[in-house]
């Protein structure tokens, strides 16, 4: 099934995933998307880091690109910190590229791109912390 519900199958798309392509990233260390982005680093995460206003800048020792597709490798999981609005685009975008997992962060989740995923086949994930369930089920 593709949308994760159950903790048995966001475990395994955690367990599964080398690397996590975070859209939204912000400099600011008390922003959700940057604490989130450090404790996934500090868990052994192969972080790629995007947001096009930081792109060619380093957050957490990582280089930050202005797009998904200029990532170099496969993205497992794409984590996104985006309002709603911007999702349909950031999932395009990521169709592109190729992913395994579309992770909304609590308060990004968009349900016509859930509804678009879902039926292509997509794992999605939405209503959850990446940071909590990284904690919780690993």
């Amino acid at each position: 099934m593709p949308i994760l519900r159950e903790d048995r199958e966001i475990r395994l798309a955690l367990k599964s995933c080398r690397t996590i392509c975070v859209v939204g990233i912000s400099p600011e260390p008390g922003r959700p998307s940057h604490f989130v982005s450090r404790v996934l680093k500090d868990r052994g995460f192969k972080l790629y880091l995007v947001n096009p206003n930081c792109a060619g800048q380093k957050i957490l020792g990582e280089p930050v690109y202005a797009s998904i597709r200029e990532i170099p490798e496969e993205i497992d999981i794409v984590d996104v910190f985006r309002r709603p609005s911007a999702l349909p685009e950031v999932a395009g975008e990521a169709r592109e590229k190729g992913f395994k997992t579309f992770w909304m962060q609590p308060g990004t989740e968009n349900l016509q791109v859930i509804e678009e995923l879902d039926l292509a086949g997509y794992n999605v994930v939405f209503g959850r912390c990446a940071k909590v369930e990284s904690m919780r089920l690993l």
